[in-house]
Order: C-alpha cells, then sequence, then structure tokens
C-alpha cells in the first residue's frame, strides 16, 4: 500500500495548472501540508464552495458566482460602451488597469479555421443581440494581436458595421520599452499609430 497516494495525486493535480510544473508543485503542496490550517484546510473549503457555486455571467461571460456579475449589475458601469476581450483572463488584466469604466463582453476563444472554431462557437451572436438591445454607442475590441485575434476583430467588425462605433486598443511601443529589443510588427504598429506632439 502506498502511503502518499494521496499527496502524490495532489501534486500531480497542481502539476496541470498553469505556471507549475512537477517541482513546484511538489513544493506548494508540502508547504501546504505543513501550514494545514493556515493554508490546506481553507483553501480545499474554498475550492469546494468556488466548484459548486461559479459560473459564468448571462451578459458578459465573467465569472463569478451570481447569475450577473458585479459589473454587469453595476449602474455606474452602464455607460454606452463595451469592451471586447477574449477570455475571462483578459478582462481581469483590464480591471487590474482600472482605466476602463463601461462593461465587457468575453468572446470564450477566437475564430480559428485550423482549429474548426466558428463565429457560432464564439459568444459573438450575444455580442451582435448586445448592441441591439442595449444602449450601446461604442464597442472596444481588445483582442490579442494575433492573426486569430485579428481575425476575429476584421469579423466582429463587419457583424457590426453601421450600428455602432467600433474602436481598438492602440498597439505598439509599451511605456519603458526599447526599440532594439521590439518585434518587427510591433514597431510597424508603433508608427502606424503615431500621434502629432
Amino acid at each position: 500500500m502506498n502511503s502518499t497516494r494521496d499527496i502524490d495525486a495532489l501534486i500531480d493535480m497542481m502539476a496541470r495548472l498553469p505556471g507549475l510544473g512537477p517541482r513546484s508543485a511538489r513544493r506548494a503542496v508540502l508547504h501546504m501540508i505543513r501550514k494545514r490550517a493556515l493554508l490546506l484546510t481553507p483553501l480545499a473549503d474554498l475550492m469546494q464552495s468556488v466548484a459548486a457555486t461559479a459560473r459564468e455571467c448571462a451578459a458578459c461571460g465573467n465569472i463569478g458566482t451570481m447569475e450577473t456579475c458585479d459589473i454587469c449589475a453595476s449602474p455606474k458601469r452602464a455607460n454606452g460602451q463595451i469592451c471586447v476581450v477574449e477570455d475571462v483572463a483578459d478582462l481581469w488584466a483590464m480591471e487590474r488597469g482600472q482605466a476602463f469604466k463601461g462593461r465587457y463582453h468575453v468572446l470564450g476563444g477566437t475564430l480559428s479555421a485550423l482549429d474548426q472554431i466558428g463565429p457560432e462557437t464564439l459568444r459573438i451572436p450575444k455580442l451582435v443581440e448586445r448592441v441591439e438591445t442595449e444602449e450601446i454607442s461604442e464597442v472596444i475590441l481588445a483582442l490579442n494581436a494575433t492573426v486569430d485575434g485579428q481575425t476575429t476583430a476584421h469579423y466582429i467588425a463587419d457583424q457590426l458595421d453601421g450600428r455602432v462605433t467600433l474602436t481598438s486598443l492602440a498597439q505598439g511601443v509599451p511605456i519603458g520599452g526599447e526599440l532594439d529589443y521590439l518585434d518587427d510588427g510591433t514597431i510597424s504598429a508603433a508608427l502606424s499609430a503615431r500621434k502629432s506632439l
């Protein structure tokens, strides 16, 4: 009988998480076991609670514990702007910046012919419906600057053409970035999006 079977299974499960490999998972599990009362037991309780209550917001696709997330439920966020993002991680990144004060729409991925992901697989029809039924004045496309991200942005722009103002995030040189370390696409985008001083 293996006396560490459950511990090994926990390490294997933790190693499947993004950013954790087997060694990091082993260290994390060992630390949690040593701090069982402070970490392991509360973490297990929270994970059980989240597993039972977590759900997608019916309006935007954010993750929360209610039918409608706090952002969509807030009347202060109903300013006529929707920021379209690829996934919930992107929404949370935008919220960390605390610069956007409108509402969001999570697509759940990007269009990809190779992976057989079409518009019907994503939440694009729901976005079109929101533009038609809510008082939306601007849709901000905050999709990744990848081929699939840009393809998705162009598709959405075609679907919403003439219905609402469409904008996208500026792309280019990051604050503190040195030209020597930037790729050609970033430099080209920064040059195209230049502004007068």
